[in-house]
């Protein structure tokens, strides 16, 4: 009786709202604008015509939201009809909200250097770690991928880097939760793998002291903070599907002789007996080992309200790719699950997240591309008989001959190097502002990573790869926990009166790490009861106490302080506490009287900032500054005689005592600017950093039972400038063009080697060729990692001549004393462009990087690049890299600058078209698309890729610019669809 009493009263106040939508200054009609009256959460939609229908009560809120334009919301009064002008939306927006270290801002109020880019603004494509989403869009980020190979991980600078042998990585915060640069995650070959990209809403890249001291000991770096998606309040049901498939091909293969090419070698250059080493086959072993390979990536995110204040996001995610090099394979399964509820009328807000993740790999042997490179193409892939798994091999006295190159293809079929990774990360955090003291929050976070991985390298004793060695049978296992305690107050308070706003944080961090590591190897003629097992459990804390104040005058004048202390376990009671202050300053100056009704001018704010951040990464070494003693492994090892079966022994390990903590000290300047309503965006920064007391690991004195020693004995010097700017270029009613760009200059120097003896260097940078041999070199007055080799001397026709260099000192003697420092693999320009075009319903998007001014040395070209490997003395011949047609070379010339080539480079990384059918089937949305990945490359360097990292056990301390063995960057082609619900 109720219901029939009081619905048709209720009908009865509802009123049929009528109106047209269109466009501020043009007038044109707007279409497909999304209505909701959010009292009722009934939606709608206008037509061509930008005319509209809903019902509505006095009192609801009616919002008018489309893309490209900024939402209007209507509180409606009964109006019978209510039309609505909308304003386009500029990209940037100074009200914008920024994530920073414990909190948040806005662009308007950040005296930082920080850049905030959203998933509207991620590149495309199949992007399998969250990094890639970042390539070429932010000034002052470099990011490098470890090569092609499927979820390979990336070596990633924010202004140069600030370390030599401590890491140089920015710390990643997700979600709150720092996470550990210290460790790699055994069997992945990538950190951040386990976060699904598609799960990511925005990323914040904080690059200045200022912006990064609240983070004291492990901020010199930079900090990139990770925020993923989460239900909101008031937000209906909602489901998004994304599904990908991609293709992968090889770009390019090293320019080495083609089969007829090296028997015309051999003929010319080797004895009979050389000239009988050769076959009757014509074998491109580069095309042998590798292939055109498939990827697949689905996701799965679901949106909504479990009740009026309790807003969750649940997310499924499957990722398998192919390797272009044969057997390698990346499958990843990620789930995650987010709730965010607010209690007591909103006066605790709680953020639960947790995501985990399942990754299975196939490591291919990445050295069998060396090997197909130096193999003879006039030999068979496949032999006469099944001995070696039916590989042909080169053989002595029956036996593999273990100083040839071995059977690529057979090092990749007869190989398993299998790894399981099962990892969970999430936090709980408590925002509760105080009952009655409003103003004042206090926030708890609680926060856990863990991990739980294990791995098998296994290669048969029938294969030519393990022979000597008699099989490979390798298992190991891995545990890492990261546990986190934050607790803090917040103070925010205006007070109109004196036209002030004031922001106080201070609080406590507490975060632990523990590793256990267990390797158990055995080959295939030792007994299982005696396997060589090695174990490494160790445990590390950082302990913070933190504050930050931000104070506001006349919404004009900002200023911020931070200060933290931090405590880590890897330094002595006498060295363990560290101090990290900071200082910024910034003047809104578009808000002063003669500026403010400016129709150019929309933003200008001047940022001046200090700070010191700090450095305790030195890897995987917890306790640096204690005497311990070692238990050997099997390369230390006493072997009694006739025993197959070592006996470990002890040995102390070199310490340093006084070790401390490596300090960064920053000075910024930066320049924000805004025009024609924010039309058009953009800053510059110039910065300075100076690293002191530099953790490096040098060589250790004698009398010593270690051959280097962890120490702080250096300084080093970056500076430069950044330069952004975007803006849109067209926006009407049918057409957008969003462009932007950026460009970063930074110059390096090392200017101090401090406690390392009478030198001011020290070499570093190994290669391939030869026992020890180092071509870089950290010395004073140069560039970290340059390149450390002789002066070419070259005849009237411009080619090297071999063995001739240039007496640099005039002692008439080369040696060492003649080496110079030439170049770097550091760059000296960055820049990145990238495109957003829509009209109507399609979109086209692009995105470009370049590097200029950074040099390798093309190891390839040094070790194989000469007619050495045609003499055949060992009993087997070796390929020949084309090279040596240019140079003549017979021997190797390894310390040639010759081999020193610029490597500028510029990339289009991708190129997607997109079509979006709107309101199919009522209110879902499809989008289809197609992108291009590594479109392509443009540059001078004569070898295979020009952006080179040396790959490494873990990439993210890999050396830039020594090309060898690289995996190549495959193009991918990719289709994909995107259906909102």
């Amino acid at each position: 009786m109720v219901c029939m009493l009081v619905v048709p009263i209720w009908l009865a106040a509802q009123t049929t709202v009528n109106g047209v939508i269109s466009e501020q200054g043009t007038g044109f009609s707007l279409s497909d604008v999304t209505v909701t009256n959010e009292s009722t959460l009934e939606e709608t939609f206008a037509d061509m015509d930008g005319n509209f229908t809903i019902q509505a009560h006095k009192g609801d809120r009616l919002v008018f939201s489309l893309d490209g334009y900024d939402d209007v919301i209507v509180n409606y009064n009964n109006e019978s009809s209510v039309n609505v002008v909308m304003r386009t939306g500029s990209t940037y927006q100074l009200d914008d909200v920024v994530v920073i270290g414990y909190g948040t801002t806005t662009h308007k109020d950040a005296t930082g250097s920080m850049v905030a880019v959203t998933e509207k603004d991620f590149n495309q494509g199949l992007n399998t770690a969250p990094e890639q989403l970042l390539t070429g869009k932010v000034a002052g980020l470099q990011i490098n991928t470890a090569g092609g190979a499927p979820g390979t991980g990336s070596q990633i600078r924010i202004r140069g880097g600030s370390s030599i042998n401590a890491s140089s990585d920015p710390l990643f915060v997700v979600d709150g939760v720092p996470m550990d640069n210290g460790t790699t995650v055994a069997g992945s070959s990538n950190p951040l793998n386990y976060i699904n990209p598609s799960d990511i809403e925005s990323i914040s890249v904080l690059k200045d002291a200022s912006a990064t001291a609240i983070y004291g000991a492990r901020a010199s770096n930079g900090v990139i903070i990770i925020t993923t998606k989460r239900g909101k309040k008031g937000k209906k049901l909602g489901i998004n599907f994304n599904s990908t498939v991609s293709v992968s091909e090889r770009m390019n293969q090293v320019d080495v002789l083609s089969a007829d090419e090296f028997r015309n070698a051999v003929m010319q250059r080797g004895s009979e007996s050389v000239q009988a080493l050769l076959g009757n086959s014509n074998t491109n072993w580069q095309d042998e080992i590798f292939k055109t390979a498939l990827g697949y990536d689905n996701n799965l995110g679901i949106t909504g309200m479990i009740t009026d204040n309790l807003p969750f996001r649940i997310s499924l995610g499957y990722t398998n790719q192919d390797g272009i090099l044969k057997t390698g394979n990346f499958e990843r399964t990620t789930a995650s699950i987010s709730l965010t509820p607010s209690l007591f009328d909103n006066h605790l807000t709680i953020d639960i997240n947790a995501r985990g993740s399942y990754e299975e790999n196939r490591f291919a042997d990445a050295g069998a591309i060396g090997n197909a490179i130096r193999m003879d193409p006039t030999q068979s892939v496949y032999a006469d008989s099944d001995r070696f798994g039916g590989y042909w091999e080169w053989l002595l006295n029956g036996v593999p001959n273990v100083n040839s190159n071995r059977n690529p293809l057979a090092m990749l079929m007869m190989k398993q190097d299998l790894a399981y990774v099962r990892r969970s990360v999430g936090n709980i955090k408590f925002d509760y502002k105080v009952h009655g003291f409003e103003d004042l929050t206090a926030t708890l976070n609680l926060g856990y990573d863990y991990s739980d991985s294990n791995g098998k390298n296994l290669v048969s004793d029938s294969a030519a790869l393990s022979y000597a060695a008699g099989g490979i049978n390798k298992d190991y296992k891995q545990i890492r926990r990261n546990n986190l305690f934050d607790f803090y107050l917040n103070y925010n308070k205006e007070i109109p009166s004196i036209k002030s706003k004031i922001d106080v944080t201070a609080g406590y961090s507490y975060q632990s790490f523990d590793y256990d590591n267990y390797e158990i190897n055995q080959n295939f003629r030792r007994t299982k009861e005696n396997p060589e097992t090695y174990y490494d459990i160790n445990t590390r804390v950082l302990i913070g106490f933190f504050g930050r104040l931000n104070y506001t005058f006349n919404e004009k004048y900002l200023l911020t302080a931070t200060i933290r202390r931090d405590g880590s376990s890897r330094f002595s009671k006498d060295t363990r506490w560290g101090w990290f202050p900071s200082l910024a300053a910034a003047w809104n100056v578009a808000d002063e009287n003669f500026l403010k009704d400016s129709k150019t001018v929309s933003n200008l704010k001047l940022r001046l900032g200090w700070g010191i951040t700090g450095q305790e990464n030195l890897g995987g070494n917890p306790y640096p500054y204690l005497p311990i003693y070692m238990s050997s492994t099997n390369q230390y090892a006493y072997y009694p005689m006739g025993n197959d079966n070592f006996v470990p022994i002890l040995r102390p390990n070199i310490y340093d005592p006084y070790l401390k903590w490596e300090e960064q000290t920053t000075w910024n300047i930066g320049l924000d600017f805004g025009f024609f309503n924010n039309r058009m965006w953009g800053s510059v920064d110039f910065y300075k950093k100076i690293t002191d007391d530099m953790l490096q690991t040098v060589a250790a004195p004698l009398p010593n039972l270690n051959n280097q020693i962890t120490t702080n004995i250096g300084s080093m010097e970056n500076q430069g400038v950044e330069l952004a700017l975007g803006g849109d270029i067209i926006r009407t009613t049918d057409l957008t063009w969003t462009l932007n760009a950026n460009a970063t200059y930074n110059e390096n120097v090392v200017t101090s080697i401090s406690g390392g003896g009478n030198q001011d260097f020290y070499t570093t940078g190994g290669i391939s060729g030869g026992i020890g041999n180092n071509v870089q070199v950290i010395m004073v007055g140069a560039p970290a990692g340059s390149f450390y080799v002789y002066e070419q001397v070259y005849d009237q026709n411009g080619s090297p001549i071999q063995g001739a260099y240039v007496d640099r000192n005039g002692d008439g003697i080369i040696n060492e004393e003649d080496l110079r420092a030439f170049h770097s693999g550091r760059p000296d320009w960055t820049l990145g462009l990238n495109s957003n075009l829509t009209y109507k319903n399609w979109d086209f998007g692009f995105s470009m990087r370049a590097s200029l001014g950074n040099y390798n040395y093309n190891n390839v070209a040094s070790d194989i690049g000469t007619y050495a490997g045609l003499i055949g003395t060992n009993g087997f011949l070796s390929n020949v890299q084309s090279d040596a047609l240019d140079t003549g070379f017979i021997t190797n010339e390894y310390f040639s600058d010759y081999y020193v080539q610029n490597a500028s480079f510029l990339r289009m990384d991708y190129l997607t078209l997109g079509y979006t059918f709107h309101k199919v089937f009522g209110k879902t949305d499809i989008r289809f698309n197609g992108t291009v990945q590594n479109v392509f490359v443009i540059t001078d360097y004569d070898g295979l890729d020009p952006e080179i990292i040396q790959t490494n056990a873990d990439p993210r301390q890999a050396t830039m610019g020594i090309d060898n063995n690289f995996y190549p960057r495959p193009r991918i082609f990719s289709l994909g669809v995107n259906v909102n619900f």
